[in-house]
């Protein structure tokens, strides 16, 4: 466990996060918003790496339309470390062209650690100590190393890990990844000693692309067709997930568990679990206030909002639109959006 490591942290901070409409915009998604404190999510996730990595080993992965924003919020990065794609094609093909670039400019034994910039972290020593575990086993045993958080609820949104035979200590083999399940399957899931799927991963970058060569046509191809060209990687590599592309079909997979505090922020009802919460259960940013009124969700954007004898809601508020919903509801805003009018949707 003594090797020497040269380590990179590799932030995914593509998408448009529609499930947090009217806030997020194509040009301001939710990666990019303050929805769990008062910085930007983005901003957070760096923070929270920057001990384990210097800046000039530090990537973020991103669409092309955000990476003016990106430099805006994290100026200490060189600029050639925001790689921006040209168009989404998964995380896949995302993170097989940040390790290449992490290879030609460290070799193939660079461990490269990767996150979300959408994430609530909430013991962030804990956090920082898994993923620098992780890194530690990825180089020890060259193998794919994810980290699978032990769950706190049954929860049908989250992706699930099948922890298998023990390799050393609480390392284990994947059995299986198991997609988001229905409510009855994941109370039998996490019965059962399943962990959250997190999307966290580690590897060494020569294992993680010998692994794509040998087991990844969707990409493999198009990775050795474009030589530096990444443009003309994202013209021709087909859209796959890592987990799906690689990981899954993988026998280097071991699986670490981490047991702190995650959410994925996916949707305005997760915000409920993640934000502080008032002594009336209401979890609300911005200027807000709430009489009689519990269990709600509030982002208010500059303009003033009030509660009276409400429980439950989400209420989104900014420049002049204010949308109302349940949390409930608020898982399924596409309906929603798809229902409105273009003028008030692209507002």
């Amino acid at each position: 466990m003594g090797r020497s490591m040269i380590r990179w942290n590799v932030v995914l901070a593509g998408g448009i996060g529609s499930r947090f409409w009217p806030l997020s915009t194509p040009d301001r998604p939710k990666q990019l918003l303050p929805l769990v404190t008062d910085a930007p999510m983005l901003c957070d996730t760096i923070d929270r790496l920057r001990a384990s990595a210097p800046p000039e080993r530090t990537l973020v992965l991103t669409n092309a339309s955000l990476r003016e924003a990106v430099l805006r919020l994290a100026p200490a990065l060189p600029p050639e470390n925001i790689i921006a794609e040209p168009r989404p094609a998964g995380t896949c093909a995302a993170l097989a062209w940040a390790a290449r670039v992490i290879a030609e400019r460290d070799g193939a034994e660079a461990v490269m650690v990767c996150t979300h910039a959408d994430w609530s972290i909430g013991d962030v020593p804990a956090f920082q100590a898994t993923l620098d575990r992780a890194a530690q086993v990825a180089l020890t045993e060259r193998a794919l190393v994810t980290v699978g958080i032990v769950p706190s609820r049954p929860d049908p949104g989250f992706g699930y890990i099948q922890p298998g035979a023990i390799v050393h200590d609480d390392v284990r083999r994947v059995a299986r990844f198991a997609e988001k399940p229905d409510v009855a399957t994941a109370v039998r899931m996490v019965a059962d000693g399943y962990l959250w799927n997190s999307g966290i991963f580690a590897w060494c970058v020569g294992d993680l692309l010998d692994e794509i060569r040998a087991l990844t046509p969707e990409v493999q191809p198009a990775l050795e067709q474009a030589g530096d060209d990444l443009s003309a990687f994202f013209a021709t590599v087909k859209s796959i997930a890592i987990d799906v592309g690689v990981l899954e079909r993988s026998a280097r997979v071991l699986v670490l568990p981490g047991q702190f505090a995650w959410d994925d922020v996916g949707t305005w009802a997760a915000l409920h679990r993640v934000r502080q919460r008032d002594a009336q259960d209401n979890a609300m940013l911005g200027p807000s206030v709430a009489c009689q009124s519990t269990g709600n969700v509030v982002h208010a954007d500059g303009t003033l909002v009030v509660l009276y004898g409400v429980h439950d809601l989400v209420v989104v508020a900014r420049d002049g639109l204010v949308m109302v919903t349940t949390r409930e509801k608020a898982t399924d805003l596409k309906t929603l959006l798809d229902a409105l009018p273009t003028e008030i949707r692209d507002q």
